[in-house]
């Protein structure tokens, strides 16, 4: 059972950039003391506080974030959770992260995707269209760019002749690879690739993550891989003494979040997945908070999100957790500390026994 501290490194009004960046060590180190076998860096781009996306941040190269986070921890696994591939250049992605595992001595988890909104495409120009095109052929160069001592490649975004990748990475054959997936079409594609896969709880329910998941099995069988695939569940967690503190503290930080999500979802009209974030769209302007508490977060007591957890484990058939500590990023950071403590000291070593 891998536990995981998700890292959006939120950049709120009221303080700095680097004041962003300080709060986000501090918590990777609580992390690493809590016990948490690794943390997630997110990839923002273009994301200012007041702004249209879901999450304001400063999370815009999480290559070098991470690479910082490696060298004030010693047992701490630091993954991105994702790299955009499509955003990048898959030669020179492939160096960053290989010298990040070097660096790290084999800490490095690599988390990929295309990611949900359009606004960094725009931002980079970059055709939100073209993105699971790209995203193939990227892994497909990036794969290649680890295991061949020297490699060429054609395909209809990139092309190379004779590379060789210096450094190759510690860990052989590379990091661990793990795909977001957010479209029931998504579950679906990255089955077929036979890659392990994040889910995410809070823009979706159970329900809709058990079918997706369905397809997601399905097409990794279809396409021959071996087992059953491997899922991680990302969502909104928050530990206090009492039921009341914990669901008092993350409130209005939660429900910000969904506001913002929500428009987020409206913003990607017209795109080739526009028709499934307009439903979820739709389903996020009436959240009530009582509503999120019940279907898409896990707040309570040790001993009510060790019995959640175990519930959604044995629901969808987990292989790990990553925490949302601060979910919309408006929770003192005193507060959410506090939290993840409580988390790696009452909640994790729960559920590791039980998986």
């Amino acid at each position: 059972m891998h536990i995981g501290l998700m890292m959006e490194c939120d950049y709120r009004a009221g303080r700095s950039q680097r004041e962003a960046f300080d709060e986000a060590f501090v918590m990777a180190e609580t992390a690493e003391t809590a016990g948490f076998d690794g943390v997630w860096l997110a990839e923002r781009h273009f994301a200012p506080p007041g702004g249209t996306g879901p999450i304001p941040s400063v999370a815009s190269a999480p290559i070098v974030w991470a690479s910082a986070i490696a060298a004030r921890t010693s047992q701490l696994r630091v993954g991105t959770a994702v790299l955009v591939l499509p955003l990048g250049h898959p030669v020179r992605m492939a160096e960053e992260v290989a010298t990040l595992d070097n660096i790290s001595q084999g800490r490095m988890d690599l988390g990929i995707g295309r990611s949900s909104f359009p606004r960094s495409y725009e931002g980079y120009d970059v055709p939100y269209a073209e993105s699971r095109v790209r995203f193939e052929e990227f892994l497909q160069v990036m794969r290649l760019a680890f295991t061949q001592e020297r490699f060429s490649y054609s395909g209809k975004y990139y092309t190379f002749r004779d590379v060789c990748l210096i450094p190759k990475p510690y860990q052989q054959p590379h990091p661990p690879l793990r795909a977001a997936a957010t479209t029931r079409d998504t579950f679906a594609f990255m089955g077929n690739l036979g890659l392990p896969i994040f889910a995410s709880l809070g823009a979706a329910v159970v329900e809709d993550i058990a079918a997706a998941l369905v397809d997601y099995r399905a097409a990794w069988r279809a396409a021959g891989h071996a087992g059953d695939g491997d899922v991680i569940l990302r969502l909104p967690i928050y530990v206090a003494p009492t039921m009341e503190q914990a669901l008092a503290a993350p409130q209005e930080s939660t429900m910000h979040h969904y506001a913002r999500l929500q428009q987020a979802f409206l913003r990607s009209a017209g795109t080739a997945e526009g028709d499934a974030r307009a439903t979820r769209a739709a389903r996020l302007a009436t959240l009530t908070y009582e509503d999120v508490v019940q279907e898409r977060t896990v707040f309570g007591t040790p001993e009510h999100v060790v019995q959640r957890l175990k519930s959604l484990q044995d629901q969808l058939g987990l292989s790990g957790l990553i925490m949302e500590s601060n979910v919309g990023g408006r929770t003192p950071q005193e507060t959410v500390v506090d939290s993840i403590r409580l988390f790696g000291q009452a909640v994790a070593p729960q559920l590791r026994a039980m998986a």
